[in-house]
């Protein structure tokens, strides 16, 4: 218990020796979190926008990576990520299970909305978390124009990781975080998680509510 309290109020002291350690292959790591996060559906829960702000942030404390590599990275990672998953989609799309499900009307009409709000979606959907992993399959899935999907892909990766890089690093270059970066981090995190749980906490209060008027 000492040792993972030392870990997160010491984030800092801890990654400097393993980024130095990895060298160059952490650019391949924070390439494969990325690509994972949104190439592969079955991942959405890898972090993605957080490991792009935090990675941004810690940077601008500790520069021990280069940004314009991080950055080529970032984009490359969700570029190609989403690419790789809207083509799983479109194979998908060919299973005869899942194609008698695209017939129905509900699919029509999704198809419909794709094809008329399709760039938007696309290239803000990456913006919301899990959402922007299901969205290049299900663009797939609706036989969305492949040249279409790209350039909304391109337009929405290369916002995303221009905001979550500059805010990141705007954010590590405060005076306050960089000296106390690993609490910051800490509280920020923590922060998330009670947020995450009164929410959840309201969902369920909020079920048992309307549960208990149907009763009565």
């Amino acid at each position: 218990m000492a040792h993972l309290f030392y870990v997160l109020t010491h984030i800092a002291e801890v990654l400097i020796p393993m980024f130095e350690w990895l060298g160059p292959w952490s650019y391949l790591i924070l390439f494969v979190i990325v690509f994972m996060e949104t190439g592969l559906v079955v991942f959405p829960w890898l972090p993605g926008g957080s490991l792009v702000f935090l990675t941004s942030s810690f940077i601008a404390v500790h520069p021990i990576l280069k940004m314009h590599i991080v950055i080529i990275v970032f984009f490359l990672a969700a570029f190609i990520g989403d690419s790789v998953n809207y083509w799983i989609g479109h194979s998908l799309s060919r299973w005869h299970w899942i194609e008698k499900r695209l017939a129905g009307p509900r699919m029509l009409t999704a198809k419909k909305y794709l094809n008329r709000y399709g760039f938007w979606t696309v290239a803000f959907g990456r913006f919301v978390p899990l959402i922007r992993s299901f969205i290049p399959t299900i663009s797939g899935m609706m036989h969305y124009p492949f040249r279409h999907f790209i350039v909304g892909n391109f337009v929405g990766v290369a916002l995303w990781v221009a905001l979550g890089c500059g805010v990141g690093y705007f954010f590590g270059s405060i005076p306050l975080v960089k000296e106390h970066f690993s609490l910051v981090i800490l509280a920020m995190a923590s922060c998330a998680i009670l947020a995450g749980t009164g929410m959840w906490g309201i969902k369920v209060l909020r079920q048992k509510i309307i549960k208990r008027n149907r009763m009565l």
